[in-house]
């Protein structure tokens, strides 16, 4: 069974930071990535991490976060750590884990609030 969970979200002034943490298990996967969701707006891609280390990130964030991934046993553990936040960045962060072979999975989200 895949499990995708994320954590780390959280209320955060303008200007901090914050580390987003997903927990992928169940299957082998291609790439994993964090997209966000502001109210009103369409779901978007942060950044994403491929199975052989390569990294893409999306230009409103590129220069202020960092996606990276570890192994522990059968889980992928995939880390967004986000700097210089702005309240534009106040979102839901979800993590999307596209499996090998087939199937897109979803965590459930998580909360990301800059206060200016």
């Amino acid at each position: 069974q895949v499990q995708v969970v994320e954590s780390g979200g959280g209320l955060v002034q303008d200007g901090g930071s914050l580390n987003l943490t997903c927990v992928a298990s169940g299957a082998t996967f291609a790439f994993i990535g964090w997209y966000r969701q502001a109210p009103g707006k369409q779901r978007e891609l942060v950044a994403a991490i491929g199975s052989n280390g390569h990294a893409v990130y999306t230009d409103s964030l590129k220069g202020r976060c960092t996606i990276s991934a570890s192994a522990d046993n059968a889980k992928k553990i995939i880390y967004l750590q986000m700097n210089s936040l702005k309240s534009e960045d106040t979102a839901v962060y979800y993590c999307s884990a596209k499996r090998i072979g087939s199937g897109d999975f979803w965590g459930q989200g998580t909360q990301v609030t800059v206060s200016s």
